[in-house]
């Protein structure tokens, strides 16, 4: 497992941050969003790929989603014991859920500028000066399918490799279709997860005319508050998660420490509109129940939900319904909590996050709290684990994803046992 996100770099470095009930927002640095709704995001401090990578000039021109990824990926390989170990790249593959790269913004809006026309932007004119201002290993890296070419590449992996950008479900749906490749036999090990950042000035712009930003700014670390009844939006954080998925057999046989279970797989669309969920929370729910009956448990089996959670007026309220339309009257009882209240919204990359945390909340059994949790909300009155951590026995959890475009993923972790 490797994670890289506004806690920190590192696995052990995130898991004691929510430990310690940290928050990693703050006021954005990266540019200058001062004439911005939204102030606040959860930005990655002081990565060095080099410290990663044997060549780091290849990423060069890369952008933060990659370098997030490439060094996520080195930890996460380096962890599952395969670092040095010669094995059969035809039988390696990777499939992503990663987020674009970000644009060649200042330069794009200094083309724009210099090629405007009293009313128009002067196309030819245009042309000529972005020929000669953009970078073309810059433009390539906007693709989102380069993280998952350059991990392939770092790791010699031949096998299948995939990308899906399916919004904030992007990185699970990559866990869950990557653990179905395995299931079918066409690949031994996928790397798999998520990586994103748009924490750039159309990423927030974008956002922000959506209304789904909070902009709640007089407190950095307490704009994100999943289920409070003052929430008024999330807040964008960016980073990534990896993990080495491998086949049982495989694994056993080299002697690998297995940390989790991948044991269940749910995949919905709400049909219903593109950036709103059901109101009924019908994806949702169908989502977690096939999830459930992939992994062979019944809803009383979960002892954890990690929760989408987003800090959204709606997703929260609707997640909640969902929770209760699945589980009954043990949805008071099962603890939930959204680390997104720590680190922001991962977009592509908060899936994978999430998994791996709930693979550290089986191993250490401490569930990581849902920070600035301090009005209690009508709408949401499950037990969202608040503003402290809580020991307890977990042996199954269920993670939920859920996209702009009424994307829906449902997955179940197992503690693993022979």
């Amino acid at each position: 497992m490797g994670i890289v996100s506004p806690l920190g770099v590192g696995v052990e470095a995130n898991w004691q941050g929510m430990l310690r009930c940290e928050s990693g927002l703050d006021f954005i640095t990266l540019f200058d969003a001062s004439e911005y709704p939204t102030k606040v995001a959860g930005e990655v401090k002081e990565l060095n790929v080099a410290d990663f990578v044997e060549d780091p000039g290849v990423f060069e021109h890369s952008g933060r989603n990659t370098k997030f990824a490439a060094a996520a990926c080195s930890m996460a390989w380096q962890d599952a014991g395969l670092k040095g170990v010669d094995v059969n790249g035809d039988r390696v593959g990777v499939y992503l859920g990663s987020g674009e790269g970000p644009l060649d913004f200042y330069n794009l809006v200094q083309s724009i500028a210099e090629a405007w026309a009293d009313t128009h932007v002067d196309v030819p004119s245009f042309c000529e000066k972005g020929l000669a201002r953009f970078h073309q290993i810059k433009e390539l890296e906007q693709e989102p399918s380069m993280p998952a070419g350059h991990m392939a590449a770092l790791l010699g992996a031949r096998g299948p490799n995939s990308n899906c950008l399916t919004a904030c479900a992007a990185s699970s749906q990559a866990i869950g279709e990557a653990t179905e490749i395995i299931r079918r036999g066409d690949a031994d090990i996928m790397v798999s997860g998520g990586t994103h950042s748009m924490i750039h000035p159309l990423g927030m712009a974008g956002f922000n005319l959506l209304t789904a930003l909070s902009t709640y700014c007089e407190e950095p670390r307490k704009a994100s508050r999943p289920f409070d009844r003052t929430r008024d939006g999330f807040i964008l954080g960016e980073g990534a998660g990896i993990i080495v998925l491998e086949e049982l057999s495989h694994a056993r046989k080299r002697g690998a420490h297995i940390h989790a279970e991948v044991a269940g797989y749910g995949s919905t669309a709400d049909a219903f509109r593109i950036t709103d969920t059901h109101p009924e929370g019908r994806g949702a729910m169908e989502a977690m129940r096939l999830a459930l009956a992939d992994a062979k448990v019944n809803p009383l089996d979960v002892d954890y939900i990690n929760a989408h959670g987003t800090s959204t007026v709606v997703n929260d309220k609707v997640e909640t319904l969902a929770i209760k339309g699945v589980f009954g009257d043990y949805a008071y009882e099962v603890p939930i909590s959204s680390i997104k209240s720590m680190m922001g919204h991962l977009i592509a990359a908060a899936g994978a996050v999430e998994i791996i945390t709930c693979a550290l909340v089986m191993r250490d059994g401490i569930i990581p709290p849902t920070i600035n949790y301090e009005h209690p909300d009508p709408d949401c009155d499950l037990d969202y684990v608040p503003n402290q951590t809580r020991e307890a026995t977990v042996e199954v959890v269920l993670s939920n994803s859920f996209g702009f475009g009424g994307q829906n993923i449902a997955l179940v972790v197992k503690k693993f046992a022979e």
